[in-house]
């Protein structure tokens, strides 16, 4: 991959498979190549109950830091003919998505949901208390993200923009560009740029954002407190707390997405078939016996 060329490192990017594996902070969702949904892990609100759906194109979880006990509980899956289903926990009204349309990407975060639309604008529902669902002004965005307490917004001329809680600087992203791929954690947000390097803000207590000296990356993922990055030759870096193993992915190969949750790291291979490491109390990690993953994400 020629990394010379911000042009075809951004086609690349776009071309690489996204949201076909969704993880939260209990559980592990799965998108198969049928459109239809997997699940395991923890279902105490019913956030693993998708096995119902269908025609989905998309998925993402909502994830939590490990100290907070809920609101990590909820499913969001997108379906082909842009309208969004939800389950689980909606105490805040983040599984209120039922008259959504005209949606191309989703994302979930701390109690809420966010949907980008084919306009370029955005769309949330959920908990409003650090703003980080004031996202009525925004426009031309081509991908979001969303952390516990803040929201972030690809923009199409590469930059990024971001919302709600900026205590530890996680919002301080107005100067970045040639971003082509955003990822929110806790309190830290990751962009690749169009040259295969990787740039963080926010808390880094444990190393979350020491992405520095990556290279040759396709695409990242945000966990709580944990930060991945795929190479384009299909192997995996990792920064940051690996109390769990949840960074032990150097022996990792053929890998063509990544997802990482709030303890939790998954890697799709290029067969379908996914490998799993980190927190798995409650079943998330059990995705062993997981086939035709799908390979095509949006």
């Amino acid at each position: 991959m020629d990394f010379n060329s911000p042009k075809e490192v951004a086609l690349k990017v776009k071309r690489w498979p996204k949201n076909t594996v969704a993880l939260g902070r209990r559980h592990t969702i799965g998108l198969i190549s049928n459109g239809t949904v997997t699940a395991v892990g923890d279902n105490k609100y019913g956030q693993c109950e998708v096995s119902g759906w269908s025609g989905i194109v998309s998925v993402a979880a909502g994830n939590v830091h490990m100290a907070t006990n809920t609101g990590n509980a909820h499913t969001t899956g997108l379906k082909s003919d842009g309208t969004v289903v939800a389950v689980g926990w909606n105490k805040h009204g983040q599984c209120n998505v039922n008259g959504w349309g005209d949606i191309v990407a989703v994302a979930a975060g701390w109690r809420r949901t966010i949907g980008l639309k084919s306009d370029g604008t955005v769309v949330a529902v959920g908990q409003n208390n650090e703003g980080e669902c004031n996202l009525n002004s925004w426009s031309d965005i081509v991908s979001v993200a969303a952390g516990d307490w803040h929201t972030i917004g690809l923009k199409l001329d590469g930059t990024v923009t971001a919302v709600g809680n900026n205590r530890y600087r996680q919002c301080n992203v107005s100067d970045w560009h040639d971003i082509v791929l955003i990822e929110a954690g806790y309190l830290h947000t990751v962009g690749l740029k169009s040259n295969g390097t990787a740039v963080a803000v926010g808390q880094n207590k444990v190393g979350q954002c020491d992405v520095n000296v990556w290279c040759d990356i396709v695409s990242i993922a945000a966990g709580s407190n944990h930060t991945i990055g795929l190479k384009s030759d299909g192997t995996v870096v990792a920064v940051g707390w690996n109390k769990h193993g949840q960074c032990n992915v150097s022996g990792w190969r053929n890998i063509v997405a990544i997802a990482a949750g709030c303890a939790h790291t998954l890697g799709l291979k290029s067969d379908g078939t996914v490998v799993a490491v980190g927190d798995n109390e409650y079943g998330q990690c059990d995705v062993i016996e997981w086939r035709d993953i799908q390979l095509v994400g949006n």
